[in-house]
């Protein structure tokens, strides 16, 4: 019994010369007791919740678009990680004890502002002919839109706020992202989106389940009306074929 236990004792007495790196994808910290800090600590894991969508997104939607939409978000993330390495600025003296890697250009900000900026022309190219008279429309557009803006606020003043990134990191990282987002906005608009439908067609895409929604004006509309009379006919069909009492 007393030579099974060596092993773990000396694993034990071993890691205390091993270095432990913190995984700075997801580390964040805020001063003890700021609650703004602890806000902007919160907003500043969004992407995460943003990457999470679109996981769920395609999953379950499997819409080319969406999988385009997806593909930009990890391009963009490569080219930060590019600019990084290529200017090997350092992040401010508060992080250096944390962070190992640069930080022009702030990769939340070049992030959170691709998003924002892809969303809002989405809004405005795709999405300006679905009822343009219809005020509830309307308003659901400045939302969604207004909400990826204040979002992407947000998280570049909480990089700043909490000593992640100075204001120039996060400055160049929005213009990165603005200038992507929009680069990445037309190769799909008009590059990519007219191949889809021979995309969806090829075997492979068909045993995913793929598709290609671009030219169904309302989704969200379209799928609803679907699935309530596909309910409706079944009902009526199982009904049908009841014994009568």
């Amino acid at each position: 019994m007393e030579e099974d236990t060596l092993p773990i004792r000396n694993l034990l007495h071993s890691n205390g010369d091993i270095e432990w790196q913190p995984l700075a994808l997801t580390l964040v910290e805020y001063p003890k007791g700021d609650w703004i800090g602890k806000f902007f600590a919160f907003i500043s894991l969004s992407p995460f919740g943003i990457g999470a969508g679109f996981v769920a997104l395609i999953l379950f939607r499997r819409d080319l678009h969406t999988i385009a939409f997806f593909f930009g978000t990890l391009v963009n993330e490569v080219l930060n990680i590019i600019l990084k390495h290529t200017i090997c600025e350092s992040r401010p003296l508060a992080r250096g004890h944390l962070y190992n890697e640069y930080g022009m250009p702030s990769s939340h900000a070049q992030f959170v502002w691709f998003f924002g900026i892809y969303v809002l022309y989405f809004v405005l190219i795709r999405l300006h002919h679905i009822n343009n008279n219809s005020i509830i429309s309307a308003l659901w557009r400045v939302i969604i839109v207004g909400g990826c803006m204040v979002l992407a606020v947000l998280v570049s003043i909480g990089r700043v706020y909490l000593h992640y990134h100075t204001t120039s990191q996060v400055v160049i990282g929005a213009i990165v992202g603005f200038v992507f987002a929009t680069i990445w906005f037309a190769l799909v608009h008009r590059v990519f989106t007219p191949l889809f439908p021979q995309l969806v067609s090829l075997k492979f895409c068909e045993m995913l389940m793929i598709r290609d929604t671009t030219l169904i004006p309302n989704v969200l509309w379209f799928e609803y009306t679907t699935s309530r009379q596909e309910a409706r006919a079944r009902g009526r069909k199982m009904a049908a074929l009841k014994p009568s009492q």
